[in-house]
C-alpha cells in the first residue's frame, strides 16, 4: 500500500479511548431498556435519532475539546465546531440507529481525523462483539490490535457490495446506475450500518461498500481502515448524485465505471 500522512500515536490512543467509550455509553442505555430511549425521527421512519446518540456524540465531543483544544469537531448530532489547527475530528456517535434501536447487532460508535484536508485516522468500536479498528492511509489497520492482512483485489464480478438504496427513488436516474451496478456484482447486502460494512470489507468479508449522498461522518472512518489495508476510495457523479465507493481497487474501479455506464 502507498504512504499516507504521518499518524501521532497519541492521537490514535485518543481516539481508540473515546470511539470505545462512546459505543459502551450507548450500549448501556439500550440495554437499560429500548423503550426507554427518547427518539426522533429525521428524515424518513428508518433515519432516527435517539437519546443514546446525543449523549455518545457529547462524550466525545467534551473529550475532544479538552485533550484536542483548537481542533474542529463536526458531528452527525449537531456538534459543527472550526478549529484554529487545521485539524478537524468527524464524529458518528452512533452508525446504524435504526439497527441499534431494533435490537440488531450490526451498529457501532465511529471517529475520523482529518488534518490539513487529508484523511489520516479512523477509528470504530462494534460493542456487540467488543471490537475495535483503527487505521489510516499511513497506519495499518488493526482490530483489537492485531493487524488485519493486506487487502486481496477482486473483480466486481467477484465482489459482494454492501450499499443502501431507497426503494422510493429506484425508478429515477440515480436508481438507474445503482442497477447498473449491483447488476455486475457478486451479490448485495443493505446491512444498515455503513462504518460496519467498511469493517468488513477491511477484514476480506466485503468487496466493496457504496452508496450516493454519503455525509462526511459515514464515508471517512470506514475509508481510513479500508485504507489502511490497501483498499481505494473514489467518488463518481452519476445518475445526478455523488455515489462514494471504498474497498478493493478493482472493484470499486469497476462499480464506478457501471455506475457512470461505461
Amino acid at each position: 500500500m502507498g504512504a499516507g500522512p504521518a499518524v501521532d500515536a497519541d492521537d490514535v490512543r485518543l481516539a481508540a479511548d473515546v470511539v470505545r467509550a462512546a459505543g459502551r455509553l450507548a450500549a448501556t442505555m439500550r440495554d437499560a431498556g429500548v423503550e426507554g430511549l427518547d427518539v426522533e425521527q429525521k428524515t424518513s421512519v428508518s433515519d432516527v435519532v435517539t437519546a443514546a446518540d446525543h449523549a455518545a456524540e457529547e462524550l466525545v465531543a467534551s473529550r475532544l475539546r479538552t485533550e484536542r483544544p483548537g481542533d474542529g469537531l463536526l458531528g452527525e448530532e449537531g456538534v459543527d465546531e472550526p478549529g484554529t489547527t487545521g485539524r478537524r475530528w468527524v464524529i458518528d456517535p452512533v452508525d446504524g440507529t435504526y439497527n441499534f434501536l431494533s435490537g440488531l447487532s450490526w451498529w457501532c460508535s465511529a471517529l475520523a481525523l482529518v488534518d490539513d484536508g487529508e484523511l489520516v485516522l479512523g477509528a470504530v468500536y462494534h460493542p456487540h462483539d467488543d471490537e475495535l479498528f483503527v487505521g489510516g492511509p499511513g497506519l495499518p489497520t488493526t482490530c483489537n490490535g492485531v493487524a488485519l492482512p493486506p487487502l486481496v483485489d477482486v473483480p466486481l464480478e467477484r465482489a459482494c457490495a454492501a450499499t443502501y438504496f431507497h426503494p422510493r427513488a429506484l425508478a429515477g436516474e440515480a436508481g438507474q446506475a445503482f442497477g447498473r451496478a449491483t447488476a455486475r456484482a457478486a451479490a448485495v447486502r443493505m446491512l444498515g450500518s455503513g462504518s460496519m460494512d467498511a469493517t468488513a470489507v477491511a477484514r476480506g468479508r466485503l468487496g466493496l461498500v457504496f452508496q450516493h449522498s454519503v455525509p462526511l461522518w459515514d464515508e471517512l472512518p470506514g475509508a481510513a481502515l479500508v485504507r489502511g489495508v490497501g483498499g481505494r476510495t473514489r467518488h463518481e457523479q452519476a445518475g445526478g448524485v455523488d455515489w462514494y465507493a471504498v474497498g478493493a481497487p478493482t472493484a470499486v474501479a469497476e462499480a464506478c465505471a457501471a455506475l457512470a455506464g461505461r
